[in-house]
Formats: C-alpha cells, sequence, structure tokens
C-alpha cells in the first residue's frame, strides 16, 4: 500500500470538519481541531480563511509522535 497519493487532491483535506474527520473519525471534533491549531500544535495552513492539512503531513506528524 502506498503512502504517497495519486494527486493534491487526495492529499488536502479542506476545513475544520474534514480535518476532525480525517484525524478522530468525527467531523464534530472541528472545535478541537481550531483550538489545536491556534496552538500550533498541529500540521496545519490556511487558503484564505479555511484551515487545510495534507493528509501526508498529518499520518507523518502522527507517526513522529509515536516514536518520542
Amino acid at each position: 500500500m502506498s503512502t504517497t497519493p495519486d494527486s493534491l487532491a487526495d492529499d488536502l483535506l479542506r476545513g475544520a470538519d474534514a480535518i476532525a474527520a480525517f484525524m478522530f473519525g468525527d467531523s464534530g471534533n472541528r472545535k478541537k481541531i481550531y483550538y489545536l491549531a491556534e496552538r500550533k500544535e498541529i500540521p496545519v495552513f490556511r487558503l484564505g480563511c479555511e484551515l487545510c492539512a495534507r493528509k501526508s503531513t498529518l499520518l507523518r506528524w502522527i507517526s513522529e509522535r509515536e516514536t518520542q
């Protein structure tokens, strides 16, 4: 199984709901995403006013924390 997405669209999560669903399995945790983003505790960025993240970056970031 490849961890490299076929395109940017496959890798990009747009909005706190999408990031929360990817990380926690529930888009209802979007407030947690905003909190973590505000404290710069997760690797996110903004496209205009929309909070975004790459799936590949989040998976790498989680993996790094598992080995600490």
